[in-house]
């Protein structure tokens, strides 16, 4: 069933990728359990939802802070990274998001505005043959200030040179949805699958 957006007429599409374009939250927390279980950290599920669409840097450092341990932060996220690599096969996309794809794509510019790195983003949407639906990439690498700092999509919206106001998020996070509305932009709220 398609996401209902609401009115306006909209010049642009912009979408976050995880748990968004991709059911791949699930899958991710599978990776995350276990890069952080070879360190001898737990991350609740409920804690990692909650934590959704903050940079893994951010979620390392915290949970070190957290459990008194000293995780190396870039060797957890490149384990992490190549456990959720492994996995990609039995990610799908979300199905109300998909149709918009479907249904939009070639009509309006689309972009994936996405706190995940580049090549994390890449692999998924290859995954999902829909790479090749959007115009422009903005990840975690292009930007500054992580949502729910607007940078992400006010640089998407300038470099598809459309004004904020004229695009549509699709974001399934609280702090994505924050983004949004501080950029300016009009939102579609992702449910969880759960």
């Amino acid at each position: 069933m398609i996401l209902p957006p609401p009115p306006g007429e909209f010049r642009a599409y912009l979408f976050d990728c995880d748990g968004t374009i991709a059911d791949s939250m699930p899958v991710h927390h599978r990776a995350w359990t276990q890069a952080l279980g070879e360190w001898g950290c737990d991350f609740p599920e409920d804690l990692f939802y909650a934590w959704g669409g903050r940079p893994v840097a951010d979620i390392i450092a915290d949970l070190n802070d957290r459990y008194g341990l000293a995780m190396p932060v870039a060797q957890v996220a490149a384990r992490r990274e190549a456990l959720f690599r492994a996995l990609l096969p039995t990610v799908t996309a979300v199905p109300g998001v998909l149709e918009h794809i479907e249904d939009a794509h070639r009509r309006v510019p689309f972009a994936v505005v996405s706190g995940s790195t580049r090549d994390s983003v890449t692999a998924s949407l290859t995954a999902l043959g829909l790479l090749d639906r959007f115009d422009l990439l903005v990840c975690a690498e292009d930007y500054a200030r992580p949502k729910p700092d607007p940078e992400g999509f006010l640089l998407a919206a300038r470099l598809l040179g459309v004004p904020a106001e004229s695009c549509l998020v699709f974001e399934d996070t609280d702090l994505g949805i924050q983004a949004a509305t501080a950029a300016g932009m009009a939102s579609v709220r992702v449910p969880d699958p759960r």
